[in-house]
């Protein structure tokens, strides 16, 4: 009877972790140029079934180790990320750097436990002052793939200028616009630009931090890379990587329509709900997650838009 009675509890057992998901973000390492790799996130929003997995992460070889730029949504995918980057390299990280302070960029960062984790100045304010409120709301956005997860600062700031890693020379430009600190990282020996949020492809540009117009300042200042010799790609924060400015286009072209959207309607005197109603120009139509970013940048940029039309009445 003890005999039979252990038999069914390790059968329970077993089909209990059978029954568990996989929490598998199924990173794979896609190869940009020489020694330069980046994880290709998913053109979505966050749900339980990627995780949070809609961001891209990257990383480059150097004779030093890994730089890793992002560290994406969760633990888990920091860990899933270094192992897919050993399967590239058996070298270690050498450095992480962190583009902004939005969750699916550096929730990742508590994997890479005694690596030096580096942002500008802005981002590590962003982080101390809302990485607990972040790794909350993932939690009710993406479920147990965040379980475990805690936001951790990075450990060091930086600015602007040229640095070597590891025989690497890299450029690092500090902007702004999608939030108050935007790093792009110029990777001038392999001519990658990794752009962080500032570019989205053919994915909608998400505003919660937005000031469009040093946004698309930030716009022409990655748009003069890729006219220097020498470049080669450019990795958007979101969405395919591609070999020209296309991207950059793009996010300047939606930026400029979401800006003028938002004052004209102000100025016509529509409400909320009417500007929520309207419906995206034929030219962002087939934009991954466009009406709903729309509508979230509705949330966020109308109200100013309102109050700049009330104050020009008066």
């Amino acid at each position: 009877m003890k005999h039979l009675l252990a038999c069914l509890l390790a059968c329970f057992s077993t089909a209990l972790v059978a029954a568990e998901p996989a929490f598998d973000y199924g990173l794979q390492a896609q190869r940009v140029a020489d020694d330069v790799y980046v994880f290709v996130g998913r053109d979505e929003d966050f749900s339980t079934v990627n995780g949070g997995n809609i961001v891209n992460t990257g990383f480059i070889v150097t004779a030093a180790g890994l730089v890793v730029i992002d560290s994406g949504p969760s633990l888990r995918y920091g860990q899933q990320m270094q192992r897919a980057m050993r399967q590239v390299s058996p070298a270690a990280p050498l450095q992480v750097f962190n583009t902004h302070h939005h969750p699916d960029h550096f929730l990742g960062n508590q994997a890479f436990a005694g690596t030096p984790i580096v942002a500008l100045e802005a981002t590590r304010q962003g982080i101390a002052a809302e990485g607990n409120t972040f790794a909350e709301n993932l939690y009710r956005l993406s479920g147990d793939w965040m379980k475990g997860t805690e936001s951790v600062a990075p450990t060091a700031t930086i600015t602007s200028g040229r640095i070597q890693l590891g025989g690497r020379a890299l450029r690092l430009l500090a902007l702004n616009g999608h939030t108050e600190g935007d790093l792009a990282i110029y990777d001038e020996t392999s001519g990658v630009l990794f752009a962080g949020d500032l570019v989205f492809n053919n994915r909608a540009p998400t505003t919660p931090h937005a000031r469009i117009e040093r946004w698309l300042a930030s716009l022409d200042t990655l748009e003069a890379i890729t006219r220097e010799p020498g470049f080669s790609a450019i990795v958007p924060g979101h969405g395919a990587i591609t070999r020209d400015a296309a991207p950059i286009r793009q996010t300047r072209a939606w930026l400029r329509w979401l800006d003028q959207a938002m004052r004209q309607a102000a100025a016509d005197g529509l409400d909320l709900n009417e500007v929520l109603a309207r419906p995206l120009p034929a030219e962002f139509a087939g934009m991954a997650v466009g009406m709903r970013e729309y509508r979230r940048s509705v949330g966020h940029l109308f109200p100013a838009a309102e109050q700049e039309a009330l104050g020009h009445a008066h």
